[in-house]
């Protein structure tokens, strides 16, 4: 991950061109994430679209892959951000507005080798700090998720360990479940 250390503020650093992969704004540093490797992004397309086959066409949630977010202070890219539909800005054309300014209601992080877990583990606090719920932080090395929730300790979460979810969403799924999306033959 490459840190830059300019002096902007958060919205100068808005205004600057994206990044690929993307740039990150978190406490006055700039901090590019890694690029997505094959198990990192086959894992965030079937987060994906496990979550949205359960919301999207009932209007519940709806989860994005590589979303900025700014609030709080930060503009943070998680890997996946589930916003609720009722927390979901629209435009007059009924179109979602750009720029979100406010904490994914259930964000996921997947690790990569070359990433810090405390600065991933950082931007999922920050969510939570921020009302929201739920933080996921999938590690495909160890084959675990570390699940954060406000006000309680984290949970590792392994084999057929049931995952927890928000209240609205209806989705069951197991660790072993999640990491079986890497079968793809």
């Amino acid at each position: 991950m490459n840190t830059t250390t300019q002096s902007l503020t958060l919205e100068e650093f808005l205004q600057l061109p994206e990044t690929k992969p993307a740039s990150e704004y978190i406490e006055g540093q700039i901090l590019q994430k890694p690029m997505p490797k094959s198990k990192h992004s086959l894992l965030q397309l079937q987060v994906c679209n496990a979550v949205n086959d359960v919301t999207a066409k009932a209007k519940i949630a709806y989860a994005l892959p590589e979303l900025r977010c700014t609030f709080g202070g930060r503009s943070i890219v998680p890997d996946v951000a589930i916003l609720l539909w009722r927390n979901i800005e629209f435009d007059e054309n009924g179109e979602p507005i750009d720029d979100v300014r406010i904490a994914p209601d259930w964000t996921i992080e997947i690790l990569s080798p070359e990433q810090s877990s405390n600065r991933v583990i950082g931007n999922i606090l920050h969510c939570l700090q921020h009302g929201r719920k739920l933080g996921w932080l999938i590690d495909p090395g160890d084959r675990s998720i570390l699940v954060f929730r406000p006000n309680q300790s984290p949970v590792l979460c392994r084999d057929r360990d049931r995952l927890p979810v928000p209240n609205d969403i209806p989705l069951n799924l197991t660790t072993a479940q999640v990491f079986n999306w890497l079968k793809i033959v």
